[in-house]
């Protein structure tokens, strides 16, 4: 029947898939960005997986090629991933009982980077080494074939590639509390911190020999009181005009930025062979409002 109607045999295969899958894997991370425990809005169940794996199982339209499973992120330990690994595995000797041609298996990144002195990430290498150890003594076990193995690393491949940087404005002391030194930007060019309270290193960029001498809050622009940058940033002094320079901001920034309170985006530029180059302009108030219309029966 493929080839009636000038259709081809193509049109007829059935669409490959994964299923994702809810392991029960805690790890130490914010609750914000924990994925795999039980209580989470991603993937199917433990409970739910073979009424699935037996439903796919029925549907000739459909082939699963595949299991996928996501943990979370900012993640330092490899424990959490290599018992993943040992899960994902037995979850695809399940499938292959129910007749899925399941040869994929995706273990989803996570693999945190160095934000602050404190981080102590584990290095890809030594992250994807842990993770096929564990995906080969787990197919070992269990007498499986070793799948098509994939992940999905992000943030530690892109996270370290760029840094933000700001005009520090005016400050604020309130004695024996602290001091707010304010900045150009905020939450709507990084919303991680009040988001979920991630932690950044800065320094002040014009005074990078100067000895550090104070321990400063970085306030953004915004109206909310939770837009702090930095709750703690050890600094040289600043003064207005001062460049502050945010490290780590390669992966959940501009890619997270918005309008908020009608700001527009800040520019980017990639520096390479001591040449600057535009990658994205500035945005102006004209890009901001340039979707903005008044129907003509307000107009008089």
């Amino acid at each position: 029947q493929g080839g009636q109607g000038g259709q081809g045999s193509d049109s007829q295969l059935p669409t490959r898939i994964m299923l994702r899958l809810t392991p029960g894997i805690d790890c130490h991370t914010h609750d914000y960005i924990r994925t795999g425990h039980l209580d989470s809005k991603f993937g199917f169940d433990p409970d739910q997986i073979e009424a699935v794996f037996a439903f796919i199982g029925q549907q000739p339209n459909l082939t699963c090629v595949g299991l996928h499973a996501h943990i979370g992120s900012q993640i330092f330990e490899r424990q959490p991933h290599q018992d993943l690994a040992e899960v994902m595995v037995q979850w695809m000797e399940k499938a292959k009982s129910y007749g899925l041609p399941v040869t994929e298996l995706n273990l989803g990144g996570g693999l945190g980077i160095r934000y602050t002195e404190s981080d102590d990430p584990p290095s890809i290498d030594e992250w994807v080494q842990a993770l096929c150890q564990a995906v080969k003594a787990a197919c070992e076990s269990q007498n499986l074939p070793l799948p098509k193995l994939l992940c999905e690393p992000g943030r530690s491949l892109i996270g370290t590639a760029c840094v933000t940087a700001y005009t520090i404005g005016s400050s604020k002391t309130v004695p024996e509390i602290r001091t707010y030194v304010a900045i150009d930007g905020g939450m709507s060019d990084n919303p991680r911190p009040i988001t979920y309270q991630s932690l950044y290193r800065a320094v002040v960029a014009n005074k990078m020999s100067a000895p550090v001498s104070e321990t400063v809050t970085i306030a953004g622009k915004h109206c909310e009181s939770g837009d702090i940058l930095i709750k703690e940033a050890s600094l040289p002094q600043t003064e207005p005009g001062d460049i502050l320079v945010v490290m780590g901001t390669g992966a959940y920034n501009y890619s997270m930025a918005s309008n908020y309170n009608r700001l527009p985006r800040p520019a980017a530029v990639v520096v390479a062979n001591q040449e600057a180059k535009m990658l994205l302009r500035r945005e102006t108030y004209q890009d901001l409002i340039r979707q903005d219309c008044l129907p003509d029966s307000l107009l008089g």
